[in-house]
């Protein structure tokens, strides 16, 4: 019962760490390898694998391998393996034998590079580990031959089954093949044939050993265009904090109130309103007999008027409109790129209409704007147009153009180029009263 409860805590927490990445990465993974396998032991009298005087032995491919690799999560997975081995000696000095092996393995495998987190610093390079049994059908291809110890067992067949540990150093040469060495090391608890053919007594168990080293290629199964054992992992949480700061960013962004008026600029239809004059729900001055002066301005106005002679009344009243003007308060807005007002621009211009039609002996000044984006050379013309744009319209509402002179301010460098609710209140044309 321990054992069971041991097992599903284990294989909950690897679901749990599988269950806060993104399902971003390829996880089933092919492979192919082929290389050399030597028994160790046992060997009956007078049969080895290699030259006594040589470590190695010569090369010989006589191992054969796919498997199927299925991760399930970034650091741990399991794979099913089918293997050929045919063992003979490499040495003239050992009796000639030879050993057919089928072989099924099922491995834990664990990627050491995201288990230690250096997958940046290895870039392509990669490193596996696993464990895990295996089970082999042995069959033996060695001539029957009484020796002075042994009588050989040609044509029988006995099951092996033991653990098997290795190490898989792999480089990534392709967006999803990389090429795989590998070197495992297998230790038979069940086994009856020496690795020469000799078949002992089924009460007498052998303790076999072989080693095997391999060459392959690995093939990443999925829609990511990248290897499985490379793919860049994202975390769920982290990705759903970035996505609530992109938001909360914008919701910021989009409750910035320029002037103060209590309308944030994304509504606002009228950014430079006067500090204190009541304003709609759009930001726009409230101007209800359509004066051209915003109400609370007259009322301003008004109650001087009443606490001063009529040339300090009309002093103030003057003073306040050319400051109203002259401070950039009065506007025509623009889209970007346009050399046409916006519709909610009239009340400015109207503004300036009204003052110019009071004030017959006034010239004025009319001084297109535009903001960063683009060449400045163009943008020079654009502010150019703009101003051109008003004037046409003052004209046709009968303003003699002697009285009207075009400015361009060109580029507006005075807010940030990335905020496109900041860019909105310099792509503009202002005006100033000259006489």
């Amino acid at each position: 019962m321990k054992k069971i409860t041991l097992i599903s805590l284990l294989l909950i927490s690897v679901y749990s760490v599988n269950a806060q990445n993104e399902n971003s990465y390829n996880r089933w993974t092919i492979e192919a390898n082929v290389g050399q396998a030597k028994g160790l032991a046992p060997y009956a009298t007078g049969y080895f694998s290699i030259d006594r005087k040589t470590v190695f032995g010569k090369l010989q491919a006589n191992s054969f391998t796919v498997a199927s690799r299925y991760m399930i999560s970034p650091k741990f997975g399991f794979k099913l393996g089918l293997n050929y081995e045919n063992l003979k000696p490499t040495s003239s000095e050992s009796l000639p034998y030879e050993m057919e092996i089928y072989g099924l393995s099922l491995d834990g495998v664990v990627n050491l590079i995201r288990l230690f987190d250096i997958t940046e610093p290895m870039k392509r390079f990669g490193l596996l580990a696993h464990a895990g049994f295996k089970i082999d059908r042995m069959t033996s291809k060695t001539e029957n031959r009484v020796t002075p110890y042994l009588y050989n067992d040609y044509g029988r067949t006995g099951y092996a089954g033991g653990l098997v540990l290795g190490v898989s150093p792999q480089f990534r040469f392709s967006k999803k093949m990389s090429v795989l060495i590998d070197v495992s090391l297998q230790n038979n608890f069940i086994q009856h044939f020496t690795w020469n053919g000799s078949y002992s007594d089924a009460s007498n168990n052998l303790n076999g050993q072989k080693i095997t080293g391999s060459i392959g290629l690995t093939y990443s199964l999925g829609k990511n265009e990248i290897h499985g054992d490379w793919a860049i992992i994202k975390d769920k949480n982290l990705l759903k904090i970035e996505e609530l700061d992109k938001k909360i960013g914008d919701i910021e962004n989009k409750l910035i109130d320029s002037d103060k008026d209590g309308v944030p600029d994304y509504l606002d239809q009228e950014n430079n309103s006067v500090a204190g004059v009541a304003v709609d729900s759009r930001g726009r001055m409230i101007d209800l007999n359509r004066n051209g002066v915003p109400d609370e301005l007259e009322r301003y106005v008004e109650k001087t008027a009443k606490e001063s002679s009529d040339k300090a009344v009309k002093e103030a009243t003057e003073d306040s409109v050319l400051r109203l003007v002259n401070e950039g308060y009065v506007c025509a807005y623009f889209e970007s790129g346009k050399a046409k007002s916006t519709d909610f621009s009239t009340e400015g211009i109207d503004f300036m209409l009204t003052f110019l039609r009071n004030h017959p002996n006034s010239s004025i000044d009319i001084i297109g704007h535009a903001d960063k984006i683009g060449k400045t050379s163009a943008n020079n013309v654009l502010a150019k147009q703009r101003a051109e744009s008003i004037k046409n319209t003052l004209v046709k509402a009968g303003i003699n153009p002697s009285r009207l002179t075009v400015v361009s301010q060109v580029e507006d460098t005075s807010v940030a180029i990335d905020s496109a609710e900041a860019r909105k209140l310099v792509r503009r044309v202002t005006f100033r009263v000259t006489k």
